[in-house]
């Protein structure tokens, strides 16, 4: 019985992290990269998001509540994990290594993030392109959110072959092979899309060089 539970919580946690805690991860990727076209482009990206009907309920029930399953039975796993390197080798155990170190990691980055963004917007503040700026004219913030993205895109990439090996997708050498270079290719896509809106916040030249 306990293992069951155990195998239904593993396939509920692979499967949240992709849908929908993933595609949000990409969709708030791509409204920041709107700042690579200047604070008007991304302001009225942001406030085109926070104008969404049902607002509220979407981002409780499709953002918040599967984020907070993932990030803590994930901290469960990460906390109670053994490496497999007989199973995956060398290679993959570094990969299943790196997961949990950066899923760590970003249980603190994301309630920072959230805390400087969101919960500063429920006191009154406004999210747009000024606060962003601001954020980041401490040098520590930069680097601080330059690691997030990375260890973000890292997670969100590895966590896909991982999702689609227990899902059964991907189940030869060969697929899983492939799968490593499709989600090695995500990975580097959405970290250079994540960095380069961080620089258009910086300066907005920097994002175009």
């Amino acid at each position: 019985m306990a293992g069951n539970r155990e195998f239904f919580n593993r396939k509920l946690h692979s499967l949240l992290g992709v849908i929908p805690v993933g595609l949000f991860l990409v969709q708030h990727f791509v409204i920041n990269h709107f700042a690579t076209r200047g604070a008007s482009a991304f302001n009225q990206a942001a406030h085109f998001m926070e104008n969404l009907p049902f607002r509220y309920l979407l981002e409780i029930f499709l953002i918040f509540i599967p984020l907070l399953y993932h990030a803590i039975y994930g901290l469960y796993i990460a906390f109670q994990a053994k490496n497999n390197t007989a199973r995956y080798g060398f290679f993959r155990n570094w990969m299943f290594r790196i997961q949990r170190w950066t899923g760590v990691f970003l249980v603190i980055w994301i309630t920072w993030h959230v805390w400087e963004t969101r919960v500063a917007a429920a006191f009154g503040a406004e999210v747009n392109f000024d606060m962003m700026a601001n954020i980041f004219s401490n040098p520590f913030m930069i680097v601080f959110y330059i690691v997030g993205v990375i260890a973000a895109t890292f997670h969100f990439a590895n966590g896909l072959w991982s999702f689609a090996v227990s899902w059964g997708i991907t189940v030869t050498p060969r697929s899983q092979q492939i799968a490593t270079y499709v989600t090695m290719g995500i990975f580097f896509a959405l970290t250079f899309v994540g960095i380069r809106a961080i620089l258009a916040f910086i300066n907005p030249d920097l994002a175009n060089i």
